[in-house]
């Protein structure tokens, strides 16, 4: 089941899969909690279980240093990177994880890792997304594994800015000599929720190229 803010893209995105049929989709606003809690419930109500969660939603509304940041963006940003994952991790649990199980995964990024001008604020909300996972590892175990992928500079409409005029300069400092690619990133994640890293939970993973291991340890 895929959520989002807005329906079209949704419906963008269901498009994509090998049985469109098996896809179900609903708007929602990630920042809600009665959203999540709804969401949940009409996972098990519609499916018959809710076994996997992945928190990937996120907004970066303000660029710029953290001093001159306004309440509303900064308000904006912790509610869907951070809270988030919070709220949509208990509707889970309550919905079907305390007494069955499950795995999630959280997106984080390799800007939670470090410092860098503009998306300061951005990247404190991914840091918190790596010690989230870490706190919901250690309190829904045994029954509930909880990781989280970090991901560098990848090719999706999210980080356009960062990428699309400039792709091949920004590519030049990155070892592996690309930007990533979606499926990069996918293929991580669909090991991490199986039970091929049934014995894995806490661990935030990154996949950025290399990125981080360059002199300039430059983020995205």
């Amino acid at each position: 089941m895929l959520t989002a803010r807005h329906f079209d893209e949704l419906e963008v995105a269901k498009a994509t899969f090998a049985d469109p049929t098996r896809v179900f989709i609903r708007s929602a606003h990630a920042g809600s909690r009665e959203a999540a809690n709804d969401l949940a419930a009409w996972v098990v109500a519609t499916c018959g279980s809710l076994d996997v969660l992945v928190n990937n939603a996120a907004t970066n509304p303000y660029f710029g240093p953290l001093v001159d940041i306004d309440d509303v963006r900064m308000a904006k940003t912790y509610e869907v990177n951070q809270a988030a994952i919070v709220t949509h991790v208990s509707a889970a649990w309550h919905a079907w994880m305390r007494e069955h199980g499950g795995s999630i995964l959280n997106v984080a990024s390799i800007g939670g890792l470090s410092v860098e001008p503009g998306i300061g604020w951005y990247n404190v909300t991914k840091a918190a997304v790596i010690h989230l996972t870490k706190q919901f590892a250690f309190e829904l175990a045994p029954r509930v594994r909880v990781n989280a992928i970090a991901p560098g500079l990848v090719r999706t409409a999210f980080a356009r800015g960062l990428w699309e005029e400039h792709e091949q300069a920004v590519a030049s400092n990155i070892p592996l000599g690309r930007i990533g690619e979606p499926a990069d990133i996918a293929s991580l994640a669909v090991t991490l929720v199986s039970d091929d890293a049934s014995w894995v939970t806490g661990q935030t993973f990154v996949v950025d190229g290399g990125t981080t291991v360059t002199p300039s340890g430059g983020v995205s």
